[in-house]
């Protein structure tokens, strides 16, 4: 690079902010704002960053160095956030980091660190929810489905407890809004893809064909177990709301047709 860019345009993931990291170091150049390459048109103000695997693996070593583990784990849980402009931010802390002689982590007085402090909360807060609030589904083929419409894209945070809560079944976790799952077959966890997914897209429940002949039994007398052990005088819908979400409820088979 031999002059100044307003930006640098970049592929949208991880690993390309990563490398516009290296290349903004490599060029002693920190443009104000990163561009998705298929957003913008080619620009003399603009430079386009190709991700390299390499070049965001430094980055990732030198940042090793440079955070608590925490702070690293960090940067990736807020990244799933997909928020407005997480990239400028991650980008512009990784940045400070390097050029700080100490750790930025708790220098809670710059706007950076605090903006992703509290990224990094609602996005722990989402995954915790999505622990608590996944109901799994039997299928005629003994493989337990769930579906569930987190904010950010957490179930790359959640597949570890799954793992070790439910190894010894198959089991597969939908994100209805970004179209994805996690597929566990008793050995690994793989990202996998559905074609045509015969799922009510509204409250995640499959087809009743797919089902296990038990399971709408099952879920019926669950809900009727619930039913007669709740004492319809201590109802508290404000407390319910206040420990499950509304917007959780149309996935958990004992709120449903209540």
């Amino acid at each position: 690079m031999n002059k100044d860019y307003l930006s640098f345009t970049y592929d949208g993931t991880f690993e390309g902010v990563l490398t516009c990291v290296f290349e903004a170091f490599d060029s002693n150049q920190f443009p104000q704002q990163l561009l998705f390459q298929e957003m913008t048109l080619f620009s003399t103000e603009n430079y386009c960053v190709i991700t390299d695997v390499q070049k965001a693996d430094r980055v990732l070593k030198g940042l090793k160095k440079k955070l608590s583990p925490f702070a690293f784990q960090m940067l990736f849980t807020c990244w799933l956030s997909e928020l407005k402009d997480i990239d400028v931010l991650l980008f512009r802390y990784i940045c400070k980091s390097f050029k700080s002689s100490g750790s930025i982590e708790l220098n809670f007085s710059d706007a950076d660190v605090l903006s992703l402090s509290k990224i990094y909360k609602k996005v722990s807060s989402e995954a915790e929810k999505v622990r608590q609030f996944v109901r799994f589904q039997k299928t005629a083929d003994k493989m337990y489905f769930a579906a569930i419409k987190p904010r950010y894209n957490v179930l790359p945070l959640v597949v570890n407890f799954f793992q070790d809560r439910f190894s010894d079944q198959q089991w597969v976790i939908y994100d209805i809004k970004r179209s994805y799952a996690l597929y566990y077959d008793l050995i690994k966890t793989e990202v996998a893809y559905f074609d045509d997914l015969k799922m009510n897209e509204l409250n995640g429940k499959l087809h009743p064909d797919l089902l296990a002949e038990d399971e709408i039994c099952f879920q019926d007398t669950w809900k009727q177990y619930l039913q007669a052990i709740s004492i319809k005088e201590r109802k508290n819908l404000k407390l319910q709301r206040q420990h499950i979400p509304k917007r959780f409820w149309k996935y958990l088979t004992e709120k449903q047709g209540r």
